[in-house]
């Protein structure tokens, strides 16, 4: 008979064992068995929480889009200015939450899954409308018509700092990445609004 309320314990062990395993390979190339495994449960318990490895990998990524939306949340409660807005997404998007070895494995992983897989396109999708959102609301104060661009450049940065962390070796430098990106912010406010 199984255990009442250990459901939700169970699924947030899965998901972050999927996280681990991930960042541990680098890649989506981890069995049910492996994650399962790191949780601390048999694989068959693993596929009656979720069908298969690409709905553990799909909850894993939106237990991540919710921790980082929270954060993101959290931050632009606390700024009081346009640029304030804009800065506190990047930094949201480089903290020590968001900015680990195996989340980032678990991004670009996710965004190779979403060339192949409607869900995670979709999840995706969102992500990236809520970002541009978010930036352009911060933005048009700033910059004007070229909000939409701007936002798409600042949001390309970030997922460069993401990529270029994939590629290097070493613990991410959440610090350096949210300079960088703030660089290529103050560039975009020094240019105006045309």
């Amino acid at each position: 008979m199984p255990k009442l309320g250990m459901e939700p314990i169970r699924r947030a062990a899965l998901v972050k064992a999927t996280i681990a395993e991930i960042g541990e390979a680098g890649t989506l190339d981890v069995t049910v068995s492996q994650i399962a495994k790191r949780a601390g449960m048999s694989s068959a318990l693993a596929h009656h929480y979720f069908g298969g490895k690409e709905q553990i990998f799909l909850a894993a990524m939106r237990h991540t889009l919710t921790v980082y939306a929270a954060e993101v949340r959290g931050a632009l409660a606390m700024a009081d200015s346009p640029q304030a807005r804009v800065e506190a997404i990047v930094r949201a998007s480089f903290s020590s939450t968001n900015f680990r070895r195996e989340v980032v494995a678990a991004w670009l992983n996710f965004y190779v899954l979403a060339q192949v897989s409607d869900e995670a396109r979709r999840l995706l999708s969102v992500y990236q409308a809520r970002m541009r959102s978010n930036l352009c609301y911060g933005l048009r104060p700033l910059v004007g018509a070229r909000a939409e661009v701007v936002a798409d450049r600042i949001a390309a940065m970030i997922d460069g700092g993401y990529l270029r962390q994939t590629l290097g070796l070493g613990v991410p430098d959440g610090t350096a990445a949210v300079a960088q990106v703030l660089d290529g912010l103050a560039l975009e406010i020094d240019r105006g609004m045309e």
